[in-house]
């Protein structure tokens, strides 16, 4: 029951993102406004963490599984894509070497620039 409660959650925030895709006429997805609304109900309390987190849990262990009907939806476009194959592996390749090099500068000056916490020594006796 637990599950079928925080799963009806996460279909609800989802609903609401499929809404407000409609109301907005941006060329915003869906799933983009429904992952702001999750955030935003997380961060401010409106949802806690424990309240979706067993189903958060399970669709992320089965996301894999999802990217099946993806991959098969490519082999028969197999025809189109043929020609621009090797520009797309390409463009592939260098974006995800700059997106991971990008990443880890940021994280490491976080990192650097991140106040220390300070230490509370105990008085020794």
């Amino acid at each position: 029951m637990k599950y079928l409660r925080q799963f009806c959650i996460i279909l609800f925030v989802s609903f609401l993102g499929e809404l407000l895709h409609i109301l907005i006429p941006l060329p915003v997805p869906a799933s983009v406004y429904g992952l702001v609304l999750m955030l935003t109900a997380l961060c401010t309390g409106i949802l806690k963490t424990d309240q979706v987190s067993a189903a958060a849990d399970f669709l992320i262990e089965i996301m894999p599984v999802m990217f099946i009907p993806a991959a098969v939806g490519l082999l028969d476009a197999w025809p189109s894509l043929k020609p621009v194959f090797l520009p797309v592996i390409l463009i592939t390749l260098v974006t995800t070497v700059i997106v991971m090099t990008v990443t880890g500068q940021v994280t490491q000056r976080m990192i650097r620039h991140r106040p220390r916490k300070k230490r509370t020594e105990k008085p020794q006796s």
